[in-house]
């Protein structure tokens, strides 16, 4: 079964979409069989990776899919790099908050959706919108995990708090089994103190939670996004190519399964061995034996009339006389 992992932050311009398009891109070079879902209306993954936002216009998207007008396996689409498929999105998304209004369960639009591919994927990466409004719900209510792109600066702290505190009211009104995949920190620039500094006070308060791979500013990053490329088909040798392979080698090894260490064995506490053929053979000679009944033949019964007391044992010396 596929894993589903919403990447989200109500701020834009974090990098959640270059994060969402190579990162989703390097699962697949490690032969990981990944979808992209691109549910933000501005429709950004969908150019990142290939896709023609023109054709699209006769064609369904994901907004067909989450209104019931199409299922999600007619919407997808493959791209340039094999294992990797991507459900498109357009600006008809913008109207799917206003439809779905009057809706039942139209929080949980998105999840039925998904639930019918959702074991043909290793993965399925939702590019959520720069918003918490209905959208972002869907994604957080059919996710598996959560995955925070965080921006090296002030402002995106003060917007982490915010959504860590939509995750608690989904996972207490919606999808109490929502975990945390982690923050990844992007944009960042060592020559600024900020930057630094910030990177040192979200490992401080969030610890394990941080992956250890820091997402560099880079320019080919801005680059790749613009000729509808991830940055491993575009320039591979870059430094934003090599930090999004880290990234998915560590989101691989918190998702790999848990050994379990067997028992040690103890030959003292062995259960104690059975007699072998040589040994029933030998048993069952002895009970042949002539004078012992064979095996199995019940036992002579003891005459009711016979006495079974003892009778007194003689002795070898002579009676003394009587005195």
């Amino acid at each position: 079964m596929g894993k589903v992992i919403a990447l989200t932050n109500q701020k834009g311009g974090v990098g959640k979409t270059t994060t969402t398009v190579n990162l989703a891109a390097s699962l697949a070079m490690a032969e990981r069989k990944t979808l992209v879902i691109d549910f933000d209306p501005q429709g950004n993954a969908s150019s990142a990776l290939g896709v023609d936002r023109a054709a699209l216009a006769d064609k369904k998207t994901i907004y067909h899919a989450l209104i019931g007008e199409a299922t999600l396996a007619e919407v997808i689409q493959s791209t340039e790099i094999d294992y990797l498929f991507v459900a498109p999105a357009n600006t008809d998304l913008t109207g799917a908050e206003i439809e779905l209004v009057t809706s039942f369960a139209r929080e949980s639009k998105l999840k039925a959706a998904i639930a019918a591919i959702k074991d043909d994927y290793d993965f399925i990466l939702i590019d959520c919108p720069p918003s918490l409004g209905l959208l972002t719900v869907n994604s957080l209510t059919a996710a598996d995990s959560f995955l925070v792109p965080l921006q090296c600066e002030y402002f995106a702290l003060e917007g982490l708090t915010q959504l860590l505190h939509t995750v608690s009211l989904i996972r207490q009104n919606i999808n109490p089994n929502l975990q945390e995949e982690g923050i990844v920190l992007t944009m960042f620039d060592g020559r600024n103190n900020l930057a630094n500094q910030v990177v040192q006070e979200v490992r401080t308060h969030f610890k394990d939670s941080v992956f250890n791979t820091v997402i560099p500013r880079n320019v080919r990053l801005s680059e790749c996004s613009s000729f509808g490329k991830p940055i491993l088909l575009y320039d591979i040798d870059s430094k934003g190519c090599l930090a999004y392979l880290n990234l998915a080698k560590e989101v691989l090894s918190r998702n790999q399964p848990k050994d379990v260490t067997p028992p040690a064995f103890h030959p003292e506490r062995a259960a104690p061995s059975y007699p072998n053929q040589a040994q029933l053979d030998k048993i069952e000679a002895e009970f042949d034996a002539p004078g012992n009944p064979p095996v199995g033949a019940p036992a002579e019964a003891t005459p009711l009339t016979q006495s079974t007391t003892p009778s007194p044992a003689k002795s070898d010396k002579p009676a003394s006389k009587a005195l």
